[in-house]
């Protein structure tokens, strides 16, 4: 019985575990990723609820605890870098979790546990994609054709391979908040705490420990859309520093090492909402599919049960429409749950005047209280998002030990 073969687009985080479990389940993937190598920048991302479970599964479980940034918590501070406020790890959901690694080190995890077994090109994409009776002719960049029984989207926000497929139908909703993320050198001043600074009018800057003995630094601000995201580097550059000049605390050390700095992120939080995630015998998954956002501190997560429940979709129907139509049945209800922001976010977390940050600082204070964490244990299991109650994995992984 021959494979069937799957071409996935995207080698960071949905991809590589799309890629595991459809090799476990007896496909043949292949992995196509633009960049040359592996994208191993980043900043940190939580591995938490079903997804947790989902490492386990996959014997990674370990491997992500080692690479731990070793951050302690949050603490919120003032302009003299006194702290207002402090969330210690795993003491909230909306703190340090238990599991927290860079972005890059999931990737490189992932990317060990399926070079083996998985085809991976580098340094290429899909510029078309043909579909007929027994498959799709996919056409690479670089002038390859090949066919492909399924092609899985599993890339980005702004994914390429999702406007081949399905155009303009995904609607990417803006949230009214811009966020930089790049890579400083350390300092003294910085520990294993995270800091988080407000300033006046909607800016924070925040800057978190890693496990490389660098530091990684963010600015966020609050903003209707200027289409930021479409600009240059430099461009981008230069409306940090106009943006952050005057900010107080801490900028004006990290606006210093803007220039020298090679791997900025810049551009629009936003969520990622497509009425179908299936064409014909093309699919989505992953940020392409249903970003969430960073807000809501679930993308990563998101992305590893939607691999793994697309996967085991696949591995329980022949035919690829069913499979399909599973998929999003049982997924789509978890994302919708998750799309959900709490009321007021982002502006709660960038408040305009020093008042509104004064208050901001007592409500944190207030959730890190002794008192407050008590009385939470009472009627909860502080280890339990409320976002689990919501799906309840499948025990495809079953069937994979008989393959």
């Amino acid at each position: 019985m021959n494979q069937k073969k799957i071409l996935i687009s995207g080698a960071s985080i949905a991809g590589p575990t799309l890629a595991f479990w459809l090799n476990r389940f007896g496909f043949a993937a292949t992995i196509v990723e633009r960049a040359d190598s592996l994208r191993l920048g980043g900043q940190n991302i939580d591995i938490k609820g079903a997804a947790q479970k989902i490492a386990q599964l996959m014997g990674i479980e370990d491997e992500i605890r080692a690479a731990d940034t070793g951050e302690l918590g949050v603490r919120f501070v003032d302009e003299y870098d006194n702290t207002k406020a402090e969330l210690p790890k795993g003491e909230s959901n909306i703190g340090t979790s238990e599991l927290e690694i860079l972005r890059g080190d999931l990737a490189q995890i992932l990317y060990n546990h399926t070079k083996e077994d998985v085809e991976y090109i580098f340094g290429n994409q899909i510029v078309s994609l043909n579909e007929f009776e027994a498959g799709v002719r996919v056409q690479f960049q670089k002038g390859e054709e090949r066919v492909f029984d399924l092609v899985i989207c599993a890339d980005g926000i702004r994914s390429r391979t999702r406007s081949l497929i399905f155009g303009d139908e995904p609607v990417i909703r803006f949230l009214n908040l811009y966020v930089s993320y790049f890579t400083i050198p350390k300092t003294p001043s910085d520990s294993r705490w995270a800091r988080w600074y407000n300033a006046p009018n909607s800016r924070v800057v925040f800057i978190r420990p890693d496990n490389v003995g660098t530091t990684r630094a963010s600015f966020s601000f609050l903003s209707e859309p200027k289409g930021y995201e479409k600009l240059s580097v430099a461009e981008q550059k230069a409306i940090l520093k106009e943006k952050f000049a005057d900010a107080g605390w801490e900028a004006s050390r990290i606006l210093a090492e803007l220039d020298n700095n090679t791997d900025i992120y810049f551009d629009g939080i936003s969520q990622v909402i497509a009425p179908s995630w299936s064409k014909g015998r093309c699919a989505m998954t992953g940020d392409a599919a249903f970003c969430p956002s960073p807000l809501s501190g679930m993308g990563a997560s998101l992305s590893m049960v939607g691999a793994y429940i697309l996967a085991g979709e696949l591995s329980r129907h022949s035919d690829h429409k069913e499979a399909f139509a599973a998929y999003e049945k049982l997924l789509r209800p978890y994302v919708n749950e998750i799309q959900k922001l709490p009321p007021g976010v982002p502006h709660l977390a960038h408040p305009k005047s020093k008042f509104g940050i004064k208050i901001f600082n007592t409500a944190i204070n207030i959730i890190s209280s002794n008192l407050v964490r008590g009385i939470g244990k009472l009627f909860s299991n502080k280890n339990k998002l409320p976002t689990d109650d919501t799906i309840v994995l499948p025990e495809y992984w079953k069937a994979a030990l008989e393959v």
